[in-house]
């Protein structure tokens, strides 16, 4: 039976995000590179003595990062662009930041590496660059480093790096976009993973995992010959006893587990929450060799819900029957999660009890560990075991029966807006009188410090309702006053009294929970707050409307109302394992549906619903895109909207993900207009756009606004040239990528300012103006 606990990889942000601060105070030049480096320094030790005190077997290293993994790993092989190379930092750290964020200084003016979607996480990687000039080859330290800090504080970890195969298949060529991989670079590849096998085997590691995420994508037999042509040398460059582990996670990878099994991992990692009727079937189907480790993924990364023992138990039992040497592990890394639920003083005991976080997970793998070591006749006796049965009773929520009825009040009809879309643009055009390539931002301004200030002294009593919302409409009618100054066509009102754009949702929805301290990487030093959805979810109060007829009342140009679609905030929460999550979706489409209806009836001419994260969650295998996601998610967009009248314009976002493999299902959506982020992706949805003969009128982003950069007026241009030379400009908006919220004033309105004048430009070339 199970013995040993294995952890995938640990949050590095922080109890109190002490990462973040450290960083962002380095990059304002408050904070030296020094004590940046020992405020990481001391986390991962910290985090590293949390988990051997947690009775963890197997603690990862190298699973921290200043910035991004997937970064370290092309840093670690020398995949660095020349433009970043050219800036000839001194320090490591600077070229890593770079590369993240982009550089305009005194050294150069270089654009960030595109970032996308971690699988179906919310978690934002750097995409590497492998261009003809390349040449891979190891040319780094940081993995051997910590590995050996760890060691100096007497404790033996088990390394965790990006695999190759996974590395190959996210990275891009800059100059044609798909990545052509010649036996140059597969070679190359293998041969700094087989050094780096052979430097741990020299310092005494005893294990070496190698994440391998896309393995569970749908695969080609070019693809499951790349797999074993790179791991063919890594394999054999074993020695000293060092064992590896390839440890895979989102998803099964029953359709190359037999090749995998066949040659000679030390250890497979399994993800046995996402991936689990699958790979399980795998494994009775083709059996685990006698000699390799299981490393049973049954603790999810990626939910706050406790674990089900009596569930988890009974898989265990089952692995036990097809092999006797597994690991129980985390199902993925634990970056995905909160750190722990010990800062969350504000929710009730008896709530706090359903929840694990990243802290609590470690203790139910060693409880989960230890009770299965334990004969079955013997569980039912054991506290540890009754008091989580307790918490799986049926007894947690009321289901809300005028939220059901309202369900099962849906006809056909409800999802279907009318007339049709080429008829509405016809009369949207005619009622909003807007130029060719209207100008337009994504919702948010910057929310400064004096903003944040001032939301958390009303929380807390300083200050009072009256004064609060005073300063909301100064600062609504300053921003609206200086979008007029510059010239944009469509404006919006700041969003300064939200929060977050799910969390601000949730507060005015029954259903909810939220939280206090249990922050998640997003990207760099990013970091969100998802509410929870503990119940029925419902509107209880309007939301926006009070705000954004405000605002329209201070400009004679249309305001749009900003609103959050029904997937995005399902997919932004941490949402209930109770309930099918198509279900959670329509209430929340309900709820979103009533706010839609009521600015329709203020005045508001111009309605965006963001479904930010919609393309997030679509299941990394094709064959299952129709028959759990899509078939649900598209209809409760469609919902929401479908009862505004012709001349309400809808528009939609969406951000950093892959779109083009599902352009006809976001077409389908009905929305008027949609802006997708496309700047940072080099404009790749283009081209998906025009084959697919796209309906919706679109926004591709011009500049990118994760970036501290300052684009120019022509850079914005020669974006703008690429887009009306591949799209009809009488169906192009102009607008950043996303919100604008995390930017500063001094970097926000000088590049909308450039934005506009590029349009006006374009639109004079055009003969438009």
């Amino acid at each position: 039976m199970p013995t040993l606990t294995s952890v995938s990889g640990f949050p590095r942000i922080g109890e109190h995000r002490e990462l973040k601060r450290a960083i962002e105070g380095y990059w304002k030049g408050s904070l030296g590179l020094d004590e940046m480096r020992s405020t990481a320094r001391s986390l991962r030790e910290r985090h590293w003595r949390l988990q051997a005190d947690a009775g963890i077997d197997l603690i990862p290293s190298n699973d921290f990062s200043l910035y991004d993994q997937v970064l370290d790993t092309a840093m670690l092989l020398g995949a660095v662009p020349r433009r970043f190379d050219r800036l000839a930092f001194d320090h490591g750290e600077d070229l890593a930041f770079a590369m993240g964020r982009g550089y305009q200084g005194p050294r150069g003016d270089v654009e960030a590496l595109p970032m996308k979607k971690w699988f179906t996480t919310n978690y934002h990687y750097l995409v590497p660059e492998i261009g003809e000039d390349t040449q891979i080859a190891l040319s780094g330290t940081k993995p051997f480093d910590e590995y050996r800090e760890a060691e100096a504080i007497g404790v033996h970890t088990k390394p965790v790096l990006v695999g190759p195969y996974t590395f190959l298949k996210l990275a891009r060529d800059p100059q044609v976009r798909e990545l052509e991989l010649d036996r140059g670079i597969i070679n190359a590849i293998a041969t700094a993973y087989a050094e780096i096998v052979r430097t741990f085997a020299d310092l005494g590691a005893s294990w070496l995992q190698f994440d391998e995420p896309a393995l569970v994508f749908d695969k080609t037999l070019e693809d499951t010959s790349l797999f074993k042509s790179l791991y063919a040398k890594i394999l054999f460059a074993r020695t000293n006893g060092v064992r590896i582990e390839l440890n895979t996670y989102f998803g099964h990878i029953a359709d190359i587990y037999d090749t995998v099994r066949l040659m000679g991992f030390d250890g497979i990692g399994l993800d046995l929450c996402e991936g689990r009727d699958a790979n399980l079937a795998a494994l009775r189907r083709h059996g685990v060799p006698q000699d390799t480790t299981i490393f049973a993924g049954v603790v999810s990364g990626r939910n706050i819900w406790r674990n089900d023992y009596a569930d988890t138990l009974a898989l265990l039992d089952d692995l036990a029957s097809i092999s006797d040497r597994v690991v129980v592990s985390s199902a993925c890394s634990f970056l995905h999660v909160p750190y722990s639920t010990a800062g969350e003083r504000e929710l009730p005991a008896k709530v706090l009890d359903h929840f694990a976080f990243a802290v609590e997970k470690l203790g139910e793998l060693t409880q989960l560990a230890s009770l299965a070591g334990l004969p079955v006749s013997e569980r039912d006796g054991d506290d540890r075991y009754q008091g989580n049965r307790a918490l799986f009773d049926g007894t947690r929520v009321t289901a809300d029966r005028g939220v059901s009825r309202r369900i099962d009040a849906l006809t056909d009809d409800d999802f279907v807006r009318t007339p049709r879309r080429d008829e509405r643009r016809i009369r949207q055009h005619a009622a909003l009188g807007l130029p060719v390539l209207p100008t337009t931002t994504i919702g948010s301004f910057p929310q400064t410090k004096a903003v944040r200030a001032e939301r958390a002294d009303l929380r807390a009593g300083r200050i009072t309702r009256e004064a609060y919302d005073a300063s909301i409409r100064r600062r609504i009618d300053e921003v609206v006053a200086h979008q007029e100054r510059i010239g944009l066509d469509v404006l919006v009102h700041g969003e300064f009294e939200r929060n977050d754009m799910v969390e601000y949702f949730g507060q005015h929805l029954n259903g909810f929970l939220f939280t206090s301290q249990a922050w998640v990487q997003s990207y760099g030093t990013r970091c969100v707050k998802p509410p929870i959805i503990w119940g029925d979810v419902s509107r209880r109060e309007p939301i926006t409307v009070r705000w954004s007829t405000y605002a329209q009342s201070r400009t004679t140009r249309p305001v749009k109302g900003m609103l959050t679609g029904p997937v995005t905030i399902l997919n932004w929460s941490w949402p209930r394992e109770d309930v099918p999550r198509s279900r959670q979706a329509t209430q929340l489409a309900l709820a979103i549906r009533d706010e839609v209806l009521d600015l329709e009836r203020a005045g508001i001419r111009i309605i965006q619903i963001d479904e930010a994260a919609l393309r997030e969650k679509l299941p990394l295998r094709r064959s299952d895109w129709h028959t759990g996601y899509l078939d649900w998610a598209i209809p409760a967009f469609r919902l929401v909207h479908s009862g505004v009248g012709p001349t309400t314009q809808i528009h939609t976002h969406m951000c950093y993900s892959e779109f083009n493999d599902i352009i006809a299902d976001i077409d389908a959506m009905d929305a008027d207009v949609i802006s997708f982020e496309a700047s940072r992706g080099d404009l790749v949805v283009l081209d998906a756009l025009r084959e697919s003969r796209f309906r919706t009128e679109v926004g591709p982003g011009v500049y990118d606004i994760h970036s501290p950069r300052i684009p120019t007026e022509r850079e914005i241009e020669d974006r703008l040239d690429r887009i009306v030379a591949t799209l009809d400009p009488d169906r192009v908006w102009v607008n950043p990528d996303c919100g604008l919220k995390t930017r500063a004033e001094a970097e926000t309105w000088p590049s909308l300012e450039h934005m506009v004048e590029a349009a006006a430009a374009v639109r004079t070339r055009l003969g438009r103006h």
